[in-house]
Formats: C-alpha cells, sequence, structure tokens
C-alpha cells in the first residue's frame, strides 16, 4: 500500500474510536452536547476486537454516532474500565480530534453546563484569524478541538460546517520523534513530507509543566480529501501509556482511514503505538 512519490493513499478519516468509563456520560456529551445522532449500540464483536488487536474488549458495550448531517464519519464508544492516571498529551500515541464546527463562540455557551469540561476557551489562531477554535476534555478523558473557518482559507483546505458540529478532519499523534513519525506515514501511506514547524501545543506544555508559551516541532501530514495528521514531538519526559494486554488505550484509542483499494478493514500500529484502522 502507498509508498512516497504516489500521493497518499489514505483518507479522509472515516472514524475515531474512543475508549470511555462511561458510556453513559459519553452518550449524554456527544448526543446531548455535540447534537450527533446514534446508528448503533451493539457490543464490541469477537472478529472487530481481534482485528483491533485488542481481543480483551470483545463483548464490551459500545455505542456509534455520526453528524447531523452525514454518514461520512462515526464516533465509536466503547466501555471499559479507565487507566489510573491517563491524561491526553501525556503520553505517545493518539492524543485529540478536531472537528468542524459553525459558530465556536455560540457552543462554548452551550457546553458551559455539559458533561464535557473546557479546557481552552474560543481564541483566533496565532497565525490567522480566519479560524477560531476552542478545546475541551470528555468523559474518556479525550480532548477535543472545536474549529471555525470563518472565511475558506487556500492553504487549509478544509471541508464546510454541514450542521452545528460536523466531523473531524485533523487528529493529532505524539510520538518521541517527529522524523519517525513523518517516515513512518510516508513510507507506509504515500503522504508528501511535510513543512515542520515549532508551535504551541498548550495542552502538552501543561502536561509536562512547561510554559504555555513553549513551541515544539510538530508537522501537518495532508492526507486525502482534505484531512490531515497533526504529528508532534512531545517532550524527553513523555513515555508510552502502560496498557493491559489485549486492551484499547485509553482515550482516542483508534483512528479510521478511508482507505485506496482497501476492502477489508486491515489494521496496523504507528511508530507511537498509535492503532491506525484503514477501511474500504
Amino acid at each position: 500500500m502507498g509508498g512516497p512519490g504516489r500521493g497518499p493513499t489514505i483518507g479522509p478519516i472515516a472514524g475515531v474510536t474512543i475508549n470511555t468509563p462511561d458510556l453513559g456520560a459519553s452518550e449524554r456529551a456527544y448526543v446531548g452536547s455535540l447534537g450527533y445522532r446514534i446508528v448503533g449500540r451493539e457490543p464490541v464483536s469477537v472478529a472487530q476486537a481481534a482485528n483491533w488487536g485488542c481481543p480483551a474488549v470483545a463483548g464490551a458495550r459500545a455505542l456509534r454516532l455520526q453528524p447531523a448531517a452525514g454518514d461520512d464519519f462515526t464516533f465509536t464508544l466503547v466501555e471499559t474500565p479507565a487507566l489510573p492516571g491517563y491524561r491526553a498529551f501525556a503520553s505517545f500515541g493518539w492524543n485529540a480530534a478536531e472537528l468542524i464546527v459553525r459558530d465556536v463562540d455560540g457552543l462554548a455557551g452551550h457546553l458551559q453546563d455539559s458533561p464535557f469540561e473546557i479546557v481552552g476557551s474560543p481564541q483566533d489562531l496565532s497565525f490567522t484569524d480566519a479560524i477560531r477554535a476552542m478545546q475541551v476534555r470528555g468523559p474518556g478523558g479525550e480532548i477535543l478541538y472545536l474549529t471555525q473557518f470563518k472565511r475558506p482559507l487556500d492553504a487549509l483546505p478544509a471541508p464546510p460546517a454541514r450542521c452545528a458540529v460536523d466531523k473531524v478532519f485533523i487528529v493529532i499523534v505524539g510520538g518521541p520523534s517527529l522524523d519517525d513519525l513523518l517516515g513512518f506515514y510516508s513510507r507506509r501511506f504515500g503522504t508528501p513530507t511535510p513543512q515542520r514547524m515549532e508551535s504551541r501545543v498548550k495542552a502538552m506544555s501543561e502536561a509536562f509543566g512547561l510554559s504555555p508559551e513553549c513551541r515544539h516541532p510538530i508537522a501537518a501530514v495532508p492526507l486525502r480529501a482534505g484531512c490531515f495528521v497533526e504529528a508532534d514531538q512531545m517532550p524527553p519526559a513523555a513515555r508510552a501509556v502502560a496498557v493491559p494486554p489485549g486492551h484499547l488505550p485509553p482515550g482516542i484509542a483508534i483512528v479510521s482511514f478511508a482507505g485506496v483499494h482497501d476492502s477489508t478493514p486491515d489494521c496496523v500500529r504507528g511508530p507511537a503505538g498509535e492503532i491506525i484502522e484503514i477501511v474500504a
């Protein structure tokens, strides 16, 4: 699959699987506060758990959700016990998912008394006032970026928001080496080598007691259909999360991507331990 020079063989982002200790709280958060709709309520099958490489989650309660305006993206919420001490952006793997929204300031008011914890209030991005975003933490410890494009940007051709809270278009992975992350996605999925930059990642700086102005090496890996994987090089103190054998990682556990010419789901592990699922 793939190969440098042929263009990305994955994209768009088709789904995000979140591991949560309280499926009811997560349902209230995503359905009641983000307006997602339930499209399935079945336990994780033995075949699905095996495909993920996580046989211990077979039979776990699960919920599938889609945005109000489309069926091209799915959140899958899986209920398993919490992993003590887990915190997004403190360990390697998937750290956040970024969703397109219509009105981030209005959404912030709506989320004040919700199961989501607001960890970053709405503000324009430092490099452009065309993008305004906020950050929240969900019941599973997952971090979501809620992002509004006030006008189109040629440099970041994001999909339009078709409803108040639409699909994920960027996922964020953190690892010990930016070179290793970029090299893996290029070799495995034919992604071009993106421009590297030094950027503030406030959630990561906070997790390691660094100044919020600290800048970290990152790059936005372009995929098909206007989606991206943001690759972050984490501080030297970051470590892999200790997941019990056969279980899902905590928080954002899996990201599913549409794959070119793939007919059956296939899972691989990235260099940060992230689970990558390729679907038809």
